[in-house]
């Protein structure tokens, strides 16, 4: 199951949080586009088998506009195999998604919306530096609904700073009353470059509390598995048969093309990057000769990714296919390592597999980097 994802670099403002490639300054976007379709063209060969799913990402694709989108899906449709029931995603924010926008969106192929919600709070959003309001993300979702959107997923963000236990089980309220397909949750992270990350070094913000952090997790958990959401990977939820099959190809390590700056690709052995400058994506492109890293994974590295991606799901590792993959090494060392978290109810060996339990998922990362080779 190939996929190609799409990484779109434009954003009207950036959140202080935000460390992916981005840029505000759109006065290259069809220049950008013209560069994508012809790396499109130009990587066709390494993905011939047939394309499952396609993913546009960012940055903000709804900065793009129809125009856009069709050149992008007619080099597509033109040059790779895609399925008839290909899953198609678009991220998109809500101050984006006017009516107009909307219906625009539902002429094309596109099949699955993203929408980066964040927040139902409008103190938190303002902080986050996201441009919509609740009652905004509220009424947008629902108009895509009314558009006849059937699989729309939102993200929230929780362990704010200021969070409350309160707060975020109100954020819970309001995303369930949406009747949504798919919740992706993630806990705030301060990465370094970012303006969240110099608020919290100049002592202007608190990290939340840890045990606030673990109690807002198991609330996630709690509210969203009541209401029939799967918890299928540690920060996804979906409802049946409406998990993101996109990014449940990159847990189980299928092939993926990465188009535009930045973006990553994944042959099924090793990965490469593309340049992360959308001047030198563009130059590249354009003489032939793009900007791309490579990086060949060790024996130990396949290992590690493995177990990291396989233990962040709800299928966990199979332990015959790690034997089968990397030998009986690999699969003595794990298995050697997973006892005593095995003992401890941390992990669950069902019949041929390794996976978290519930009380394992709250301290995976720790469970993650003990079975991982060095």
């Amino acid at each position: 199951m190939a996929g190609i994802y799409i990484h779109i670099p434009y954003c009207k403002t950036r959140c202080t949080y935000c460390d992916f490639y981005t840029i505000t300054n759109e006065s290259q976007i069809d220049a950008f586009v013209d560069a994508l379709c012809k790396e499109g063209v130009m990587r066709k060969d390494e993905l011939p088998e047939t394309v499952h799913t396609i993913y546009f990402g960012g940055g903000t694709p709804s900065r793009l506009h129809q125009h856009h989108f069709e050149q992008i899906f007619h080099t597509l449709y033109n040059q790779y195999d895609i399925d008839a029931e290909v899953e198609i995603t678009v991220e998109a924010n809500p101050d984006d998604l006017t009516d107009e926008y909307i219906g625009m969106l539902a002429a094309l192929p596109v099949n699955r919306l993203s929408i980066g919600i964040q927040s139902f709070d409008d103190e938190e959003l303002r902080f986050l530096r996201r441009r919509h309001s609740a009652q905004q993300a509220f009424d947008v979702v629902t108009k895509c609904q009314e558009k006849g959107f059937n699989n729309i997923s939102i993200d929230l963000m929780y362990g704010l700073p200021n969070q409350t236990l309160e707060r975020w089980d109100k954020n819970l309220d309001q995303a369930i009353a949406l009747h949504v397909q798919h919740i992706s949750a993630y806990h705030l992270i301060y990465e370094e470059k970012t303006k969240m990350y110099s608020l919290l070094k100049a002592g202007k913000i608190k990290q939340v509390d840890e045990a606030i952090s673990t109690a807002m997790f198991s609330m996630l958990i709690d509210r969203l598995t009541s209401d029939d959401f799967i918890h299928y990977e540690i920060s996804a939820f979906g409802k049946e048969g409406c998990f993101s099959r996109h990014n449940t190809s990159y847990w189980h390590n299928k092939k993926y093309v990465g188009l535009g700056p930045a973006a990553h690709s994944y042959d099924g052995e090793n990965r490469s990057f593309n340049i992360a400058s959308l001047n030198r994506y563009i130059k590249g492109i354009e003489s032939t000769s793009p900007e791309r890293s490579h990086e060949q994974l060790s024996q130990n590295e396949k290992y590690n990714e493995f177990i990291l991606t396989g233990l962040r799901t709800m299928w966990g590792i199979n332990l015959t296919e790690l034997r089968n993959k990397f030998g009986e090494l690999y699969y003595e060392f794990c298995i050697q390592i997973a006892q005593k978290y095995l003992d401890q109810k941390l992990l669950l060996k069902d019949e041929d597999t390794l996976k978290l339990t519930r009380e394992g998922i709250f301290i995976s990362d720790g469970i993650m980097t003990d079975l991982m080779r060095v």
